[in-house]
């Protein structure tokens, strides 16, 4: 059989390269004889540019930026010719906040604006931002801040003083672009206010209360009265991606594209399934949200165009069999029942994901339909 590996990041626990290593190294204990290939990908988020890179080249840089609570944090980008991806998360991810201090009111996305910079004065004529993982909520005002949009200092605390902000200056920020391409890469289709944006759906995972959720998405609302009078970007699916960094990224002329095309684009995903009998991914949580667009959904969808089964392995699963069977995933595995418990998946995760792995290859081809 001819297998191609391709999952996404276990999140806590695996960037996508250990997870779709130690899923081949489980498969080869079981069956030698296989052709394994591993592929990992991301979806925008954690992994964004160590997954193109390996699919790229290209040169990656490093920088130092401002992290989410003002500090300086090391983030890379990578540029492929006249082409720059950036992951937001390396710069004001949510792993970089301690537990105790995570404040989506006071966080900034600034280091996201500097990393841009830095990306255009490298020659990059195409930006694309990876959105995923970010501790901030601010609606990209750190990033536009960054770029010279005004006044700064107001623009550069978070998202909680943005309730007394009345007025922006965003056309110095748009000269600092002119003549780019950006791209928001995220499919996550929220917008920036209300019930299903970004205060709402994601403040909470990032520790904002009931209260400061109200209200985050009351200064997030001035934010948008200053800087989209007619209304129209907010609304936009995918501006409330990253805690707002979509809006801040419309602002400036780009445009929002699914983050799992363009990686499964630049992996060439459809090209390897062409020639394999069997595609596995997987992710920290296959949940409901799995099938809305997520990673795994598109890498099902791969496999179905091929007629090729689609096996999942994920940390914790809860998606309805019948779902999953009807978004073309053949059959999901969870390493918490495998290992026995959600500590021991946790504290072993590279262990247990080759022994289900293995286990998974040694019903193979009969349990999958090959």
């Amino acid at each position: 059989m001819r297998i191609v590996i391709a999952p996404d990041k276990f999140a806590g626990t695996l960037s996508a390269i250990e997870a779709a290593e130690a899923v081949a190294l489980g498969w080869r204990d079981s069956r030698p004889q296989d052709e394994a290939a591993t592929v990992p990908l991301s979806d925008g988020g954690p992994g964004f540019v160590e997954v193109l890179h390996a699919a790229l080249g290209g040169k990656t840089a490093t920088e130092r930026v401002t992290g989410p609570l003002g500090e300086t944090v090391t983030a890379d980008y990578l540029l492929d010719g006249e082409t720059a991806y950036i992951e937001s998360a390396q710069a004001c991810g949510l792993h970089l906040v301690p537990q105790d201090r995570r404040d989506p009111g006071r966080t900034t996305s600034r280091g996201v604006g500097e990393l841009i910079a830095r990306a255009v004065a490298a020659g990059a004529r195409t930006v694309v931002v990876g959105l995923g993982g970010s501790s901030t909520n601010d609606g990209g005002a750190g990033m536009l801040a960054a770029l010279g949009a005004a006044p700064g200092d107001s623009l550069d605390r978070g998202g909680a003083p943005l309730s007394e902000v009345s007025e922006v200056d965003l056309e110095p920020a748009r000269r600092a672009v002119q003549g780019v391409r950006l791209v928001a890469a995220t499919d996550v289709d929220n917008p920036l206010l209300g019930e299903h944006g970004a205060s709402a759906v994601f403040g909470p995972q990032k520790g904002a209360d009931p209260g400061q959720v109200r209200a985050l998405d009351a200064a997030l609302t001035a934010f948008a009265e200053a800087t989209d009078p007619l209304g129209g970007l907010r609304v936009e699916p995918g501006a409330g991606a990253a805690g707002g960094l979509g809006f801040a990224l419309l602002l400036l002329g780009g445009t929002v594209e699914s983050g799992v095309a363009r990686v499964l684009s630049a992996v060439d995903l459809d090209g390897l399934a062409a020639r394999a009998d069997l595609l596995i991914t997987g992710e920290g949580s296959f949940d409901f949200q799995s099938l809305r667009g997520k990673l795994p959904h598109g890498v099902a969808q791969v496999a179905a165009a091929h007629g090729l089964p689609c096996v999942v392995t994920a940390g914790a699963a809860s998606v309805d069999p019948e779902e999953a069977a009807a978004a073309g995933v053949t059959a999901t595995y969870s390493l918490v029942e495998s290992a026995g418990s959600k500590e021991a998946a946790m504290a072993r995760s590279a262990e247990e994901l080759r022994a289900l792995a293995a286990a998974i290859a040694s019903g193979a081809p009969e349990s999958l339909g090959g």
